[in-house]
């Protein structure tokens, strides 16, 4: 855990960090987001004291950071930037090597640990091993630098903007990658970026930061529905909401009162119901409210002529989600089943709500 007491930093007059308490922990992606000069690179080079706070102390793990010294400090903790920082007269294994080495790792493991290195950013140890910066893309360019930065096998890394000058499809595969990395090494990583875009899709937690100060400290999720300050609701963008559908949740949106027959009833009375109610399907449910599939206008009228009840036309095989999943995931089901319904069950199988493509685009045209 990195934790923050009353840290305030200045440059003669002006204050880049305002008095900061928070705590990130163990094994999150922590974004820090905000204007230029709001105080999020400052930040992030206090961790490893690039930078030296006016004020207050930052630990890690419980420990001060001041009481450590600075050069070992650093080589245990992994740095990223924008500029990637290789050095062009090494070739790419003594770059990645090169803390191994300062901390007197013998050559043979240094040896192995790039080799490793190499694999897991999909890198070719004998393609690359022996090749200089200036002979790769900005994309491997970058994928060395952050292999580097995970050489010592730290437990914090630092990103500051890694990927900012890069193309935008670069860049997407790189961000893809990250995640993949992390969901293996699950190190406690603090990015940086003035993009929201980037933050929302990287961050476990988001900071978000102006005058030096954190307006918000919470998960892209909430943060998107819920926005703590109008700066942060004006920053994020009104319509970011319906440019990311996986943080809207089913609960927020669904219908909660259905309307629903018994499979006991007659096809009669399952059509005058729907003629009542002005729906074109029913969702069928026992006595106990427990979901058993539904029944379609088109289902009764193909029947009509037969003395049928609902249960012997019912669907049963009828693809269901729960309260806390996402509306990405309700689109993918009315995508791939060519269905304008999807039913939302417990996890007792009882119905409590549903989502159908009408309610969905009414509850996004209003957002």
């Amino acid at each position: 855990m990195i934790s923050f007491k009353n840290v305030t930093k200045k440059f003669d007059s002006f204050v880049a960090v305002d008095n900061l308490n928070v705590e990130f922990n163990t094994g999150e992606t922590i974004v820090l987001i905000g204007p230029s000069g709001c105080g999020k690179t400052t930040t992030l080079r206090m961790i490893n004291r690039l930078i030296e706070p006016t004020e207050g102390s930052i630990s890690i793990n419980g420990t001060d950071i001041h009481k450590t010294n600075p050069v070992e400090l650093r080589r245990n903790i992994g740095y990223v930037i924008q500029q990637i920082g290789l050095f062009p007269h090494m070739n790419i294994a003594q770059n990645i090597g090169l803390v191994p080495y300062l901390k007197n790792v013998p050559e043979s493991k240094r040896k192995q640990r790039v080799e490793e290195l190499l694999e897991f950013v999909d890198m070719d140890p004998s393609e690359f091993y022996n090749r200089y910066p200036n002979e790769l893309s900005g994309g491997q360019q970058q994928r060395i630098g952050v292999a580097r930065a995970l050489a010592a096998d730290p437990e914090i890394i630092l990103m500051d903007e890694p990927f900012g000058a890069l193309d935008p499809i670069t860049r997407s595969t790189l961000q893809d990658e990250l995640l993949e990395i992390q969901d293996r090494i699950k190190k406690t990583i603090i990015f940086v970026t003035h993009d929201m875009d980037e933050a929302l899709k990287l961050a476990d937690k988001i900071a978000i930061m102006k005058d030096g100060k954190i307006l918000q400290f919470d998960s892209p999720e909430e943060i998107l529905k819920n926005p703590s300050h109008g700066f942060v609701e004006e920053f994020i963008g009104k319509d970011r909401l319906l440019k990311q559908p996986e943080f809207i949740i089913v609960k927020d949106i669904m219908i909660t009162d259905p309307i629903t027959i018994s499979p006991e009833r007659t096809l009669n009375q399952a059509l005058e119901k729907m003629r009542k109610e002005k729906v074109d399907s029913l969702m069928v449910t026992d006595s106990e409210s427990k979901f058993i599939g539904l029944i379609t206008a088109n289902d009764v009228l193909d029947n009509f002529d037969k003395s049928y009840k609902v249960n012997e036309v019912i669907r049963a095989n009828v693809h269901q989600v729960s309260e806390d999943a996402n509306v990405s995931q309700v689109l993918s089901i009315m995508a791939q089943e060519q269905v304008g319904y999807v039913p939302v069950t417990d996890d007792k199988q009882k119905l409590t709500g549903l989502i159908t493509r009408s309610s969905l685009v009414n509850v996004l045209g209003r957002s």
